[in-house]
């Protein structure tokens, strides 16, 4: 079956394997959230995490981010992804979709260009509250969710799911790897009192928000496609280089072109250090 082949291509990469549940995955890899499996200890730990991350905001993520996730309002307890998909479909019909953790290249891409966003439904356990080691429940919704609700990122990410399915017949996976990494995940964003973050995996860090907004250590970059697909990225370590864009609109324009020459251009080109 596919879905073994990916169980056993993560598990020969990853020295941890797969922290999720995929014993009874649907077809497109969705499971459902049992909200009565979370323990009192999960729901502590989601508020603790969710109180110390908004604590870090002020002066530091985006301005379309803290409204959406002031309306949200989620502090008290894990979320039921349900009770999101209504206002979410109202505001740009996008949906939560519950998966038990990473997902194939395709499903993932599949799901984005449906307006369907994976979610992973397991939350760390306490002793990993500072450091998991594969995305879960709270970096996936406090992290990615709330930017859903802006217009031009949910078209954004649409957009990007129907490129990745094209990308993988051009092979071009790698570089349009690295532009989520460097937008959705850790993306900037110059606003009008300074640089603020938009990306998840620094909105949903104590660490990679105070570093990328305020350290002096690594490059700030202005968004250039072409560059930001050359260039490498770290997956264990904050990161050297941050791109920065003009606004949301900057990022959706530049990349809305067919990638098709693009990639061919690209791999007569050197990849960057991160």
């Amino acid at each position: 079956m596919a879905t073994d082949k990916f169980l056993d291509d993560v598990a020969a990469r990853s020295s941890h394997g797969l922290r999720g549940n995929y014993a009874s995955i649907a077809g497109d890899y969705t499971v459902e959230q049992d909200y009565a499996a979370y323990t009192p200890a999960h729901q502590d730990v989601w508020r603790r995490l969710y109180a110390r991350q908004l604590d870090l905001l002020p002066g530091r993520a985006c301005s379309a981010f803290t409204q959406a996730l002031a309306r949200l309002d989620f502090g008290d307890a894990i979320p039921r992804f349900d009770a999101v998909n209504r206002p979410l479909a109202a505001a740009t019909r996008w949906r939560l979709v519950p998966v038990p953790g990473l997902l194939p290249d395709g499903v993932f891409f599949g799901h984005l260009a449906q307006r369907q966003f994976p979610v992973t439904v397991w939350i760390r356990e306490p002793h990993e509250f500072d450091y998991i080691v594969e995305p879960d429940l709270f970096h996936d919704f406090f992290g990615h969710v709330p930017l859903l609700f802006d217009p031009i990122i949910a078209d954004y990410l649409q957009a990007y799911g129907e490129g990745g399915l094209k990308a993988q017949r051009l092979g071009g996976l790698k570089y349009l790897a690295r532009l989520y990494w460097y937008t959705i995940e850790f993306g900037l964003i110059r606003e009008a009192d300074g640089v603020r973050a938009y990306g998840a995996g620094i909105l949903s860090s104590p660490a990679e928000i105070r570093y990328a907004i305020e350290s002096p250590q690594p490059q700030r970059r202005r968004f250039d496609l072409i560059e930001t697909m050359q260039t490498r990225y770290l997956i264990d370590d904050l990161q050297k280089t941050y791109f920065v864009v003009d606004s949301f609109e900057q990022l959706f324009e530049e990349t809305a072109p067919d990638f098709s020459l693009l990639y061919r251009a690209l791999q007569k080109l050197p990849e960057l250090d991160p």
